[in-house]
């Protein structure tokens, strides 16, 4: 089962009209390889049925690297198609260490929903390593603790972070001191935590209880789980220890810059916590977003930050931003498939990923 994330293009940014960016040609092939972490410390693996975290690295390989489409779903009938890249290929030659990008996927998607991108900035001389989310990913099992203990999120970037520099094939090969985070709707809200945001849980689940029928009250990838408030219910019971910590701060130090694609909950994070983040953030949001609309989340969260930057890509929807779908995949998995008339997902995520590369280019410098 593939499950995707939660919750013309003109530009219309904050501040004013720009016009539409595209990506400038890149000579760097991309490579790409699995890595499994085994974080040494204790922490709450939200009822993963496996105590590890499953990383994929694109990265900037030689040109001699042969490049294949890599899928999504049965070899013979994928479903998604995530871009073009050289498995185990060996990694570019650099004269120096080149910067790391982590990414995060959305409700209940997995680390190759987030290829598009990750390809994109490999391809512009990135190091880049998306995770799956331990309990709240489509490899496995979804779990109550996987839904409702989101802000544990943060710690799976960390630990990624901690991995790729302590691993013997790229570990040397990262600059410390450019490390971004990007990330796709509940993945957006990852990296702005990451960044130093706050949550409020309350802010949540007062709403489903007195408006239900919101959204983002009841996700399809939750459908089997249950109300927020039987999730709730359920987790109080296993993990009362995270629930406490539910506002703590996760920040971490090392990454320099955020890019949140239709960031989620962004309505849950404090407004004081986000007038003390520095860093350099943008924000990327459909206009025509139902699961996370830009009013209470990008457009909530790019007011309360101090030089945040938001993009809004007209008549584009949710799950836009996710792989390009297959002739297959539109009919198996229709909803995460449709685009409105006159918008192409490939030209959408051409032009996201060239701001993307743009924005971390310029903070990492």
């Amino acid at each position: 089962m593939v499950a995707a994330g939660l919750l013309g293009v003109a530009v219309l940014a904050a501040g004013g009209e720009s016009k539409p960016k595209t990506a400038e040609p890149m000579n760097a092939h991309v490579g790409v390889v699995e890595r499994v972490f085994h974080p040494k410390a204790e922490r709450n693996w939200r009822g993963a049925q496996k105590p590890e975290l499953h990383v994929m690295v694109w990265y900037p390989a030689p040109v001699t690297a042969v490049e294949t489409m890599q899928v999504i779903g049965p070899p013979d009938a994928p479903l998604l198609e995530e871009g073009m890249a050289s498995p185990n290929a060996p990694m570019i030659p650099a004269m120096r260490p080149l910067p790391l990008i982590v990414l995060s996927h959305g409700t209940g998607g997995s680390k190759e929903q987030m290829a598009w991108l990750g390809i994109a900035l490999a391809r512009a001389g990135f190091v880049v390593a998306a995770v799956d989310h331990p309990g709240n990913n489509s490899h496995e099992a979804y779990t109550a603790e996987g839904f409702a203990l989101w802000w544990e999120r943060a710690t799976d970037l960390s630990e990624v972070i901690d991995g790729m520099l302590a691993d013997e094939n790229f570990g040397a090969k990262i600059d410390k001191q450019r490390i971004g985070a990007a990330g796709f709707s509940l993945g957006g809200y990852t990296v702005l935590e990451i960044a130093g945001a706050q949550t409020d849980v309350s802010a949540l689940y007062d709403r489903c209880a007195k408006q239900p029928d919101q959204a983002v009250c009841h996700v399809p990838e939750m459908k089997n789980l249950g109300t927020p408030q039987q999730i709730l219910a359920k987790v109080r019971q296993t993990s009362g220890a995270s629930l406490a910590a539910s506002a703590d701060s996760y920040k971490d130090a090392r990454v320099w810059a955020v890019f949140a694609i239709a960031p989620a909950l962004g309505f849950t994070m404090t407004p004081e916590s986000l007038h003390a983040i520095h860093e350099p953030v943008e924000i990327v949001v459909g206009g025509a977003d139902p699961i996370a609309p830009a009013n209470e989340n990008a457009s909530y969260v790019r007011s309360n930050i101090r030089g945040a930057k938001e993009t809004v890509l007209p008549n584009v929807a949710h799950y836009t931003f996710l792989d390009t779908c297959t002739a297959a995949g539109k009919k198996q998995i229709g909803v995460y498939c449709e685009d409105a008339a006159g918008v192409g997902r490939d030209k959408v995520h051409e032009q996201v990923a060239a701001e993307a590369v743009e924005f971390f280019e310029r903070a990492l410098r």
